[in-house]
């Protein structure tokens, strides 16, 4: 395991309970989300499966679930995934990391990162995008969001927690670029204006596996 898959496990085992809390409602009060992922679950249509790369607490996948999506989560972190099942007890929850995922070649009809790419550091990004579109059937869909901008963020000790982990930002042309490289067509590129204590804009990218 790399050093920062290994980091990024550690730091949500510890602050799992505490992070589920502060997030729980956080689509309640984000209607552009909700609609970037109702837009998703949408263009995706019914049959096939969806993964939640990166599922936390599982609120994303509820979600998706909600909206129709035939949808399972995969998380690193095994204190997250007990929240995630604990709270979502119809759903899928597996352990495992979104650069080597147990799944056979196209085999989903949509995936979900949701602000999960953003501990990834960039020279490890394509690789990344490569094994998402390995996993998509052609015509599949991929939905990545995360915190637009240059300035990455470090979090030390997060409700008291011996943990630290650093957030990074990326601008949202440099994504697309990256997913065009990998073999995806952007489809939708959305960015927000901070809100509700945020301190970097949010964007939301959609691409196709042609």
């Amino acid at each position: 395991m790399t050093d920062f898959v290994a980091a990024t496990r550690t730091f949500y085992d510890a602050i799992a309970e505490d992070y589920a809390d502060r997030f729980r409602d956080e689509l309640v009060t984000t209607p552009l989300d909700r609609a970037v992922l109702a837009g998703f679950a949408e263009l995706v249509g019914d049959g096939g499966e969806v993964a939640d790369l990166g599922c936390g607490p599982g609120r994303v996948t509820g979600r998706l679930a909600s909206l129709g999506l035939s949808v399972f989560g995969v998380d690193l972190s095994e204190s997250m995934l007990a929240i995630a099942r604990r709270e979502n007890p119809g759903l899928r929850f597996e352990q495992g990391s979104m650069l080597e995922l147990d799944l056979p070649d196209a085999a989903l009809a949509g995936v979900v990162a949701w602000y999960s790419t953003i501990h990834t550091p960039v020279d490890e990004l394509p690789s990344l995008f490569a094994e998402l579109r390995r996993v998509l059937a052609p015509g599949g869909h991929l939905l990545v969001a995360f915190q637009a901008g240059d300035e990455d963020r470090h979090h030390d000790r997060p409700w008291g927690h011996p943990v630290a982990l650093t957030f990074l930002r990326r601008r949202p042309e440099l994504i697309a670029g990256l997913l065009q490289a990998a073999g995806f067509a952007l489809i939708s590129r959305t960015v927000r204006e901070p809100d509700r204590g945020e301190v970097s804009q949010q964007a939301f990218l959609i691409a196709r596996r042609d």
